[in-house]
Order: structure tokens, then sequence, then C-alpha cells
């Protein structure tokens, strides 16, 4: 009989060298637009060494702050600050007073 090894991560979140969940979309498509950009801007006849040097900065910075944004926010926190921004700060209610007595009183 063949046997087979069970599968310990099922359910578990997707995690390398210490990023969590979507960390990594950030750090692979940051680095990513940074190889597009170091291209376009080889192609628009940067020089070549000026172009490495920018396009190795700005991955640079990509990776720490991607890192640093997984260690301050964890696996949920970057979507837990989206959806703050996504609730209102207060809500308007621009009926008058009396418009709101009387639809109270009908209600009864």
């Amino acid at each position: 009989m063949a046997s087979w090894e069970i599968n310990k991560g099922v359910g578990r979140t997707v995690e390398f060298k210490g990023l969590k969940a979507q960390y990594l979309f950030l750090f692979a498509g940051g680095l990513l637009a940074v190889f597009i950009l170091v291209v376009v801007l080889y192609l628009c006849l940067i020089s070549q060494i000026a172009c490495l040097v920018m396009g190795v900065v700005v991955a640079t910075l990509v990776v720490w702050q991607t890192f640093a944004m997984n260690r301050k926010y964890g696996q949920y926190g970057l979507m837990k600050q989206g959806a703050i921004r996504m609730h209102p700060r207060y809500l308007v209610n621009r009926r008058t007073v009396y418009h709101l007595i009387r639809n109270l009183k009908s209600k009864k």
C-alpha cells in the first residue's frame, strides 16, 4: 500500500520569509513595478547606471516598507485600516425636527 503524507498546513495563511497574507502581493507587485520602471527608464535612453541605481534604491524601499507594514499592522491589520477608511466619520441627518416628530407619531 502507498502511504500518503498529511498536509498539516491546511487552513493556514500563506507565509514567506515572515511576510503574511496581503503583504506578499504588495511585495511582489512592488518589485514588479520597480522592474517595469527600470525597463521604461532604460528605453527612454537614460543612462544604464542611473537606471540601476534608481532600481536598487526603490526596490530597497519597497522591501523595507513592506516588512515594516507587516510588523506594524500584522496579518489582518492592513485590511482593518482600509475598512476604517470606508466608514463615515459622522452621519448627517438633514430633516427638520418637526419632520422627525411627525414621522414618529404616524408610526404609532
